[in-house]
């Protein structure tokens, strides 16, 4: 049986632009999940100047591109280039192995949010809940039955 080379796959991760606000959603993310900021650059620490124009005046100290951990999955994220920020039609998903650790997870996430669907019994797993964070970033939280 052939095993495909796993360095030749691709890697598919999410990218996070927030806008202005990527240092508040890191911080948020570290005490809510846990995350572990595992790399961080600012514009200003770019070895090769933004191109005129591309970031905002005064965004110097805002965030060019970092990374965090969750678990075992790593995601991206950047102030981006300017202040305007959507995240729709996506949502990211939380697995975690208890209703003990969904509920709160779920209760943090939701802080300054907004639940779109309570955490709950569903058919598939015994804790299930959907809500959009205080940064529009939408999460679904399951409990893997």
């Amino acid at each position: 049986m052939n095993t495909p080379d796993t360095q030749a796959l691709p890697l598919l991760q999410s990218y996070l632009f927030f806008g202005g606000r990527c240092e508040e959603a890191l911080e948020f993310y570290k005490i809510a999940l846990g995350a572990e900021i595992t790399m961080m650059m600012r514009f200003r620490e770019a070895p090769d100047p933004s191109p005129p124009g591309m970031i905002p005046e005064g965004w110097d100290n805002k965030i060019m591109h970092s990374e965090f951990r969750v678990g075992t999955t790593l995601v991206m994220a950047s102030d981006g280039c300017g202040p305007a920020a959507g995240f729709e039609g996506f949502s990211l998903s939380l697995s975690v192995a208890s209703a003990a650790a969904a509920d709160p997870a779920f209760a943090a996430l939701a802080d300054g949010g907004q639940i779109t669907m309570p955490l709950g019994k569903t058919f598939w797993s015994p804790r299930f809940g959907m809500l959009t964070d205080r940064f529009g970033i939408g999460w679904m939280v399951n409990v893997k039955a």
